[in-house]
């Protein structure tokens, strides 16, 4: 309200800024306390939406190899027939996608034996691969499955250095805790001090325990402290963290094998599962580190990261023909909600832009 001030010549003169008597009242009152905004409670997503959205992150994440395969499709086959020369082409392009030789080379001939020598829309050739990378990795798509008989069922994840492995040790717990199971964590990369601290990170948005040893202590000593307080505390599932230094293959093949000897000490099938976390990025270098961790550990499954941020997701594609290894899941972001069980046709079709 502004100050104001009035003389005795002017009193019979109505004041703008007077306040009416029948207003007084309401103005030096305090005001009423506003009433509370009362936000809506969020609707939980049903199945098939959660299922719909995620297709659709998945195709936005595998949005840099499929733009590079459709431009290459639309320039060689606008308005042309399919002849030797396209074919070629086409075979080019599969392989320069890292989808590799053989998967290029049946992609094809598929083609030549089709619709040889007919003009095809770059549409056709699109539908006509994913229906190929279908048939090759359907095989391999397999979700990881507990055997409740083993308790806890013991995850050892391999993997080199930077691949995603601790995160997507710590996206796993927090998916089996959300599921209401128990868990416990193993940081069993002991020389990276940075890999333990990830780890406790995780555990704490898990609600999920981990054991862990002073920088540099035996991993293979603090694996198996952690399966026998898995076994006391009667977690249902123990995941372990691994080093991955390749740069002395010797000394980490030594390391791995010895975590699983004395794992066996403890549960003579055990580790239940061996998972590989290979990173999507690295391209056609995903089949080395396959072949050496397999080798190592007798890899059970592979868990894919990364894919949203390489124009080189047909890697999958090369591996599930070449080792026929299962797929279990594939990541494309960095919440647990983007580590998703692999799925054969979501994953076929956003490769080459189509909807799932």
């Amino acid at each position: 309200m502004r100050f104001w001030r009035r003389s005795v010549a002017d009193e019979s003169v109505p004041d703008a800024d007077a306040i009416p008597p029948e207003m007084a009242e309401v103005a030096t009152a305090e005001p009423a306390a506003a009433t509370p905004v009362v936000e809506p409670e969020p609707v939980p997503e049903t199945p098939s939406e959660q299922l719909r959205n995620w297709f659709g992150r998945l195709r936005s994440g595998l949005s840099r190899s499929s733009t590079r395969l459709n431009e290459g499709i639309n320039t060689i086959f606008l308005r042309r027939r399919l002849d030797s020369t396209a074919l070629a082409e086409l075979e080019d392009l599969l392989i320069t996608s890292d989808m590799g030789t053989g998967v290029a080379g049946e992609v094809v001939e598929a083609l030549r034996r089709t619709r040889f020598n007919q003009e095809v829309a770059p549409e056709e050739v699109r539908t006509a691969l994913a229906d190929e990378v279908i048939r090759l990795v359907e095989p391999v798509q397999k979700p990881l499955r507990l055997d409740a008989a083993k308790r806890p069922f013991v995850i050892l994840v391999v993997g080199v250095n930077g691949s995603g492995k601790t995160t997507t040790i710590g996206k796993l717990a927090k998916q089996y805790r959300d599921a209401g199971r128990s868990v416990m964590l193993a940081a069993g990369d002991t020389f990276r001090a940075a890999a333990v601290e990830q780890l406790q990170i995780w555990g704490e948005r898990a609600g999920a325990p981990v054991v862990t040893r002073p920088t540099g202590s035996d991993a293979a000593g603090l694996a198996f402290d952690a399966f026998e307080r898995a076994q006391q505390d009667g977690a249902e599932i123990l995941l372990i963290d691994t080093a991955g230094r390749l740069h002395n293959k010797a000394d980490l093949m030594g390391e791995l094998q010895k975590i699983v000897r004395v794992l066996k000490k403890v549960d003579p099938s055990a580790p239940h599962a061996v998972l590989l976390v290979l990173d999507a990025t690295v391209g056609q270098n995903a089949h080395q580190q396959a072949e050496i961790f397999r080798e190592m550990v007798g890899v059970t499954g592979i868990v894919m990261t990364k894919l949203d941020g390489t124009a080189k997701g047909g890697v999958l594609v090369s591996l599930a023909e070449k080792y026929g290894i299962p797929i279990h899941a594939i990541g494309i972001g960095e919440s647990a909600e983007d580590l998703r069980p692999f799925e054969a046709r979501a994953y076929a079709r956003s490769l080459v832009g189509l909807d799932a």
